[in-house]
């Protein structure tokens, strides 16, 4: 049981590419909550040039649309996750317990909560579905025109006070920034740099995506059971998205840590398909905001924090562009016992008092 607890403080650690709900639903009682959907998105064209005869986008929501005299919906709050997540993944007692309650700070009495699965993850499609390795290979762009799609064509939200998102959906922020620079009220990007990824977040990816394609198991996406090199791209997943401080507390043993590894990693293996990690791992090579952000005249808020490894903060590049977007607040949370690495991006009792102020001081557009 405590192995089993351990594992679940592990994964938080590590979501920052995937925000996984990790308490099980019988403790959690956020996992029942929402109402879920399916938008079949018919003959989606994907940049690469692909088309899709239906996409399926699969949402949860929470709350109530209020428009205002004019028929723009004032309340609606889009939510994205990391990779290989999904929009659940952010029920959890950590994350929906702090901030969709009653009188908290996004309360769901209030609010319009949109929390959506991305092209490629949970509900969504996805190449596990059953087009393995000839699914449409998408990418941001592809994922947040989709979203775009998902909350104008079906849900009717023709605009959002604000967008959150955690990794990924971080990156996903600045793209919905420059590309449609008015629907929102103010972005809250939290664990990412707006400019391409390169370097030893780069590197990592490769290797992960190379683990898999080099197994002879992949056989091209047509394997019938999961390649070995899945695990080897676990284990560097892990190590580029928790932090030395997370792992000596929750390991602070030789025999603990071995048994506390091996776990996540079988628990990693049950859970997540080959195809599907090297699309989500793959989508990322079309992000590059960096010759856009002038164009994101949205406030935003940006919080990294000093101890995640994905997004080491001596780079510089978060600073360096924050300073092109003269809205943007840009926060460095310091190293302490309540962070975890990346997975700080979603654990709203560390950034929520500044989430709170940004939204007081937010003006509509």
């Amino acid at each position: 049981m405590e192995t089993t607890r351990l594992i679940r403080r592990l994964c938080t650690a590590v979501t920052g590419m995937a925000v996984l709900a990790t308490t099980l639903p019988a403790q959690n009682p956020w996992a029942q909550v929402g109402m879920q959907g399916d938008f079949v998105v018919r003959n989606f064209a994907f940049s690469s040039g692909e088309t899709l005869p239906e996409l399926t986008l699969h949402y949860t929501t929470l709350g109530t649309p209020r428009r205002d005299a004019g028929g723009v919906v004032r309340n609606a709050v889009m939510i994205l996750h990391g990779t290989g997540g999904s929009g659940r993944g952010f029920l959890s007692p950590g994350y929906a317990g702090e901030l969709f309650g009653p009188g908290q700070l996004l309360d769901s009495a209030k609010y319009y909560i949109i929390l959506p699965d991305g092209v490629g993850h949970g509900g969504s499609s996805k190449p596990s579905n059953g087009l393995h390795a000839r699914f449409p290979k998408y990418g941001y762009t592809d994922m947040v025109a989709a979203q775009h799609r998902l909350l104008t064509e079906h849900l009717g939200v023709n605009h959002l006070r604000l967008i959150m998102g955690t990794s990924m959906g971080c990156m996903h922020g600045w793209v919905w920034g420059y590309t449609y620079p008015t629907f929102m009220d103010g972005l809250a990007p939290f664990a990412c740099v707006p400019s391409q990824i390169a370097g030893r977040n780069r590197m990592i990816r490769t290797m992960a995506m190379d683990a898999i394609r080099a197994d002879p198991v992949w056989n091209g996406g047509e394997y019938t059971t999961q390649p070995p090199g899945l695990r080897a791209a676990q284990m560097m997943l892990y190590i580029m998205s928790s932090a030395p401080l997370v792992q000596q507390t929750q390991a602070p043993t030789r025999d603990r840590a071995d048994s506390v590894i091996r776990a996540y990693l079988d628990a990693r293996m049950r859970t997540t398909d080959a195809n599907d990690f090297l699309y989500q791992f793959d989508a990322s090579r079309d992000y590059d905001p960096s010759a856009r952000v002038k164009e994101i005249t949205a406030p935003a808020l940006f919080i990294n924090s000093a101890d995640d490894q994905v997004n080491p903060p001596e780079l510089g590049l978060a600073e360096r562009y924050a300073k092109q977007m003269p809205k943007t607040r840009f926060i460095l949370l310091p190293i302490t016992a309540d962070t975890r690495g990346h997975g700080t991006h979603s654990l709203p009792r560390v950034w929520g008092n500044y989430l709170a102020e940004f939204l007081a001081a937010l003006p509509q557009r």
